[in-house]
């Protein structure tokens, strides 16, 4: 289906945040995914390393980006290339929640540190 609507989105809750999935191959999309995430203030995801490429913009209040290691905090706007391989963790630290958008190639697994596997269901 070409058109994708509010309505159609799948949502997903995972470590405090929430994933509406947009462009998934239940969608119709062939090879790329692509979410909105609702982070909440004072989230804190865990630091895991992404097996595809991701593109994560923000939209809408500011992060602490954590990206192999070193801190970037980022605000509305603001885009993060983040390459297959590398380790993020994404903190809200404000008093206002982060809306952000996020795309990536199907197939997308995320290594926890202590090697637990997630395969996203929202990038799958």
């Amino acid at each position: 289906m070409p058109v994708v609507r509010p309505s159609d989105a799948v949502v997903h809750e995972m470590h405090g945040a929430r994933f509406v999935s947009y462009a998934t191959p239940a969608t119709g999309s062939r090879e790329l995914c692509a979410w909105r995430g609702e982070i909440p203030a004072g989230t804190r995801a865990p630091a895991h390393t992404v097996s595809r490429e991701e593109i994560f913009h923000l939209l809408a209040g500011e992060l602490l980006i954590t990206l192999d290691g070193a801190p970037h905090r980022i605000t509305a706007g603001d885009t993060v290339i983040v390459n297959a391989g590398a380790t993020l963790a994404v903190e809200n630290p404000a008093a206002e929640p982060a809306v952000s958008w996020v795309a990536t190639s199907q197939g997308l697994e995320a290594t926890l540190a202590d090697g637990t596997r997630i395969v996203p269901p929202w990038a799958n």
